[in-house]
């Protein structure tokens, strides 16, 4: 009896030995004596044997077992760097251990063994990629390193490049212990119960109108923006309550298949959670994968794409071979540019921080659409008013008034008829619907700041980020390095950390400020150049010899003098990064969060004045202080200040946005994409080359993803940033060109499928990391919707001519004390808007060269200007007149009560607007209360089937609950 027990039990811990060396795809090989026990439990409880001898079988068996997966470890866990786990480029052959550990009888598909997503056995798949050169000399830190991952339970599996043998593929696989462990630590958060939806209760009026609306959307055709949810996955976790990872509870959460209960995005994530904390040297800060990228201990790290973006069959068809195929299909491809994008699939694929930057992109790109209707309505309101404006008429038909030449010498005396078409262009974007048009644009920045904000909390419910927290970040090891001496306790951690001390940091930080000064007089320093330049081209182009171009003298000098700028700003942004870079590494911020702040601050300040330091030059300054004929201010007592055309310097404003907006944002949509698809298309040319296109076909996934572009150093900054100086063009000087939603939203329309195309097909795989919100750039955006009132106010009260004709129709023209201001209120401005100089007051260097005999047959006495000045006849010759300063004070008490009301208004719609929707509020607190019963009813449930359990194997225990 002894012996046939005692033969039972082996056979069972033989067969509990052959299941702990089966690969189930994700688990680790262990065994321990708990699991033994319970294997030879039957056979205890059937038979009377002396339990003496059943341990000692025991310990033998283990001690069998051990010795078995000592070896096994041995195979599996090599201290070599590139022998015992290097495959020279064989893709399916299986490695030893493989065939070892593989049970007859379960079969493994052959796709999962060559698509290059598993390891060689075709169970375990890739979740991380490390690239290094075997001939970089950090050989001992990768050994300990790569010893050290095995150590954490990661499986590891190594493979030379087909096309370069010194390039080693190190690929990374996480078991099922291991990312059940480290999601319990990271606190992920997964479903465990579907959502129970319900229906707040609504008025009946309410009910009555919803029910008309939806009548008539019946009448409508179907929504086309909309996805067709066919081709989209179902998304379990949108369609669930989540909680906290907790091997402890896991029976509570939803569980088909433990290999995809982690989506491909958090495995990396998890992976990489493990690689930032598993040393490489003995030492305290001798950790971390960061550290041994920027050492060039590997070259690379980086998650793959999920296969092929593209595919042979059709998507209505086939269906998606993986979610990078139906991104691309649903997401990037410019057949579906007027579709929504399917930002879940984007997040699960691209991880919250990715998500949230479409979701805002896509968000700002649907508010640009009112902005963009009501510009385009302005522009429109100009065109259909053009030929009933009496300013323009007046200037067209203002044949007798002769103007004075606008440079010295060579600048000819010119009709103010000449410039008809320069004031009918001017009427398109300033008429009388420009001042309601900034006041719209003013309100419209914040009604898009306060709905971003419930969009974003809508979304952060969505995606689980409501309670999510930033884990305590570590410390820059630029930082460490530098102030490793000093040290002080952690408040939070309670551990001793490198300390900066007080006086050490705002030596630092005035140094950056000193700085960043000094590169903000860089750039006035450019404007100035570009003052210089209009100055000295307009006498140059009014003696060229092309009629074309003598005529338009002052058109081809704005022209030729915005195209050099745009040049001036592209090279002075290579060298803002280099400065901005030097600088922030100068501060020695404390941890990367901090850094990427500083950074990003320092760039956005740089850029936005390069960008905009021209335009404001135009608007506030151009014109305004040039003095007048035989008095006129000269730069460093040589050049004529340049004056504006006769119609207005608004035109000259409206070209430079113009021509700045439409190459900068062509510029950068060919930076974002042509540039990576140049490179990407010359490293394929040289693989075809050199291996053929039918071996580049069969390249595994991990060598097509390396061969890709990383994606940029500072990860979303870019995108960002264009958006964000997108933002400032499209609001700060509106009220000058109100086409300027317009051409942002047709930018935007573009820029949201090129990003897309480029994260899906042209980039590697970015690895998923969470966020949420956009971080500092609200703040920046909340301070470019506050500086676009003020300049909007002082572009219509100084750079427009909208004051002085509002003064000139309620004071001074034929309807003057009769509260009317209609264009009959404004026959004669013209005349009343321009003062008269006699020619032979002329200084020497101004006088022209003609005379000005071919306007009437002798020489001209007078010459009319753009001011309100005396006449030279006059007991105070070219002194200012009443209506100059009836102008000026109208303009500052302008400015006055459009900035105060502009924000009176803006501050009532961000207190109104509240930051969570109602719905969504109640939703939280609803799902919060259920979530609570759920997990109480589910343990209640658990205890009640153990204690039947007990109560079935006859065994009772006291003071049991319930």
């Amino acid at each position: 009896m002894e012996a046939s027990s005692s033969g039972s039990m082996v056979s069972a811990v033989t067969s509990g030995k052959a299941k702990t060396h089966q690969p189930e795809g994700r688990e680790d090989l262990q065994v321990n004596q708990l699991e033994t026990q319970i294997w030879i439990k039957p056979d205890i409880q059937k038979t009377d044997v002396d339990f003496s001898e059943i341990l000692n079988a025991i310990q033998e068996i283990a001690k069998d077992v051990n010795i078995f997966f000592d070896e096994l470890e041995g195979v599996n866990s090599p201290s070599k760097d590139d022998d015992s786990l290097l495959h020279h480029g064989n893709l399916t052959s299986t490695s030893d251990d493989a065939s070892r550990l593989e049970v007859v009888g379960e079969e493994v598909p052959d796709k999962n063994k060559t698509n290059g997503l598993y390891f060689r056995d075709g169970k375990c798949r890739i979740d991380y990629i490390l690239v290094y050169r075997k001939s970089n000399p950090q050989t001992e830190k990768r050994e300990v390193f790569e010893r050290n991952i095995r150590a954490e339970g990661l499986q590891m599996e190594k493979e030379s490049s087909l096309t370069n043998s010194d390039i080693i593929f190190v690929k990374l696989h996480a078991p099922w212990e291991v990312l059940g462990k480290y999601a319990e630590l990271m606190n992920v958060r997964m479903p465990f119960r579907r959502k129970i939806y319900y229906l707040h209760r609504r008025y009946k009026f309410m009910n009555r109108i919803e029910k008309q609306i939806s009548r008539f959307r019946g009448w409508l055709p179907r929504k086309p923006m909309k996805l067709d949810k066919e081709t989209l996955p179902d998304l379990e976790e949108n369609d669930c309550y989540t909680a906290p990872f907790s091997q402890q509870r896991i029976h509570h959460f939803i569980i088909h298949n433990k290999d995809t209960f982690f989506n491909n995005a958090t495995r990396s994530r998890i992976v990489h959670h493990i690689l930032q904390r598993v040393k490489y040297e003995e030492g305290k800060n001798k950790i971390g994968l960061n550290r041994l990228l920027s050492n060039g201990s590997y070259e690379a790290a980086f998650p793959l794409h999920e296969g092929s973006y593209r595919s042979k069959n059709s998507i209505k068809t086939h269906g998606a071979e993986n979610h990078r195929h139906l991104l691309y299909e649903c997401w990037a491809s410019w057949g579906v540019w007027y579709k929504y994008q399917p930002l879940d699939l984007v997040r699960r694929y691209f991880g919250e921080k990715i998500g949230l930057y479409f979701a805002w992109l896509g968000w700002y790109t649907g508010m640009l659409f009112p902005a963009a209707f009501i510009g385009l309505f302005v522009f429109l309101y100009g065109v259909t008013t053009l030929n009933h404006c009496q300013v323009s008429k007046e200037v067209c038909q203002a044949t007798d008034i002769i103007m004075c030449p606008i440079c010295d010498k060579y600048c000819p005396f010119m009709r103010l008829s000449d410039s008809c078409i320069y004031a009918k262009v001017t009427h398109l974007f300033d008429n009388g619907a420009t001042v309601f048009f900034a006041v719209f644009m003013a309100v419209w920045a914040t009604v898009f700041l306060e709905f971003w904000k419930r969009r974003r909390a809508v979304i952060a419910y969505d995606w689980d980020l409501i309670d999510w927290e930033e884990e305590e970040e570590e410390i820059r090891p630029q930082f460490e390095a530098k102030y490793s001496k000093k040290e002080r306790m952690n408040p939070i951690s309670g551990k001793p950390e490198p300390y900066q001390a007080f006086a050490d940091k705002c030596s630092r930080l005035i140094v950056s400020a000193s700085g960043i000064f000094f590169m903000i007089c860089v750039v006035i320093a450019a404007v100035f150049g570009i003052v210089i330049y209009r100055v000295v081209t307009v006498s140059t182009f009014a003696a060229f010899k092309w009629a074309l171009i003598r005529n338009n003298s002052q058109v081809a000098t704005t022209g030729t003098a915005v195209c050099i700028n745009f040049c001036i700003i592209m090279l002075l942004n290579v060298l803002y990064e280099k400065v901005a870079l030097f600088l922030t590494n100068l501060e020695q911020p404390r941890t990367e969060s901090e850094w990427e702040n500083s950074f990003t601050l320092k760039m956005f300040l740089f850029q936005f004045v390069n960008l905009n330091s021209s335009t404001f030059y135009i608007a506030f300054f151009l014109g305004r202080f040039t003095g007048h004929p035989g008095a006129y201010l000269r730069l460093i007592n040589r050049w004529r200040l340049e004056e504006c055309h006769p119609s207005g310097c608004l035109i000259d404003l409206c070209m430079q946005m113009g021509i700045i907006m439409v190459l900068k944002q062509t510029w950068n949509n060919f930076m974002e994409l042509g540039y990576p698809l140049i490179q990407n298309w010359w490293t394929r040319r040289k693989l075809r080359q050199e291996y053929g296109t039918q071996r580049k076909t069969s390249f595994p996934q991990w060598e097509k993803d390396y061969n890709l572009q990383p994606m940029n150093a500072y990860g979303l900054f870019d995108e960002y940033l264009e958006m964000i100086l997108q933002f400032g063009f499209t609001t700060i000087f509106v009220a000058a060109f109100p086409l300027a939603p317009l051409l942002a939203l047709l930018n935007n329309i573009i820029e949201i499928r090129l990003d897309a195309y480029k994260f899906v097909t042209q980039w590697r795989r970015p690895l998923a990391s969470r966020a949420k919100d956009i971080g500092i750039w609200y703040g920046i955006l909340e301070g470019i919707g506050i500086l676009s009132v003020i300049t909007n106010a002082f572009v219509i009260a100084v750079t427009s001519d909208f004051i002085p004709r509002l003064v000139y129709a309620y004071k001074y023209g034929p309807c003057a004390g009769q509260g009317e201001a209609g264009q009959k209120c404004m026959v004669g401005y013209v005349n009343a808007s321009l003062s008269v100089f006699l020619v032979s007051d002329f200084e020497n260097r101004s006088e022209p060269t003609s005379n000005g005999s071919e306007f009437s047959g002798s020489p001209l006495k007078y010459c009319r200007y753009r001011d309100y000045r005396d006449p030279p006849h006059s007991p105070v010759p070219y002194g200012y007149t009443l209506q100059f300063w009836h102008v000026l004070a109208a303009r500052l008490a302008f400015i006055i009560v459009f900035e105060h009301l502009v924000f009176c208004i803006k501050h009532l719609i961000s207190y109104l607007i509240p930051d969570l929707p109602k719905d969504l509020r109640d939703r939280m607190r609803r799902e919060k209360y259920l979530i609570q019963e759920m997990m109480y009813e589910a343990e209640l449930e658990r205890l009640q089937k153990e204690r039947k359990e007990r109560k079935k194997n006859g065994k009772s225990y006291h003071n049991e609950w319930p």
